[in-house]
């Protein structure tokens, strides 16, 4: 199924606005999840001046560096200084993935945690080489089924393992969100949004079983689709 897409000028628009869709999310309330990176961080820092209150949102991760929650690498991190630090009311609930566990252990233990929830919104990236998440081209984990969460191999980065959710787990939100700005992702969102889906091009296996997919991209990222 294909994305709906919708192409802004540039990386700072098209932030804004998935902070847009992100405040609006946390005003309805349920269960979001939230990636890394560098993109998102102007959507967290917009989300939390629209919608300051979060008490009805219980916060998940998309994936996580297997790192302590302060490490300047941390998903988490990243997310507590751009979006909750800022918050008036914060998340009802936090679910870190523990990144200082082991990576097996920790997987087990998000993957229980997991069991049961339904997102509302699930906000991802794109990697240049096609990855989202924690899962890369060509990884096992694109066709785990019975788990929610799994240790992952760290891809291009070799010192830091991952936990990342499942497709399964990561398909099952009423809103998949991809950001995805930088004309170095051009090649990759076009795999990614208009041809066959390919373990070569991990999101291209990522939609919403049974609810929206969409792709916010600024025109850069977005110069190789034919459909713009």
């Amino acid at each position: 199924m294909s994305p709906d897409l919708i192409v802004l000028d540039d990386a700072e628009a098209a932030a804004r606005r998935v902070g847009e869709l992100l405040a609006e999310a946390a005003h309805d309330g349920g269960h979001i999840a939230l990636s890394g990176g560098k993109s998102p961080e102007l959507a967290h820092e917009t989300a939390a001046k629209l919608q300051r209150d979060w008490s009805r949102v219980e916060l998940w991760w998309a994936d996580e560096r297997c790192v302590p929650a302060d490490d300047e690498r941390s998903n988490f991190a990243m997310a507590q200084r751009t979006l909750v630090d800022k918050l008036d009311v914060a998340p009802v609930h936090v679910h870190r993935i523990r990144g200082e566990l082991d990576p097996e252990e920790a997987a087990a233990e998000y993957d229980a945690a997991l069991r049961g929830v339904r997102l509302r919104l699930n906000v991802l990236g794109l990697g240049p080489d096609g990855h989202t998440a924690s899962l890369f081209p060509h990884a096992p984990g694109l066709h785990v089924h019975e788990r929610l969460a799994i240790a992952a191999e760290p891809g291009l980065d070799p010192r830091v393992m991952r936990v990342t959710m499942t497709p399964p787990m990561l398909a099952n939100a009423d809103c998949v969100l991809f950001l995805v700005t930088g004309g170095d992702k051009a090649e990759a969102v076009k795999r990614a949004f208009e041809e066959p889906a390919s373990d070569a091009t991990p999101a291209s296996r990522i939609r919403s079983r049974d609810g929206q997919t969409i792709a916010v991209l600024d025109r850069a990222a977005a110069a190789r689709l034919a459909s713009i």
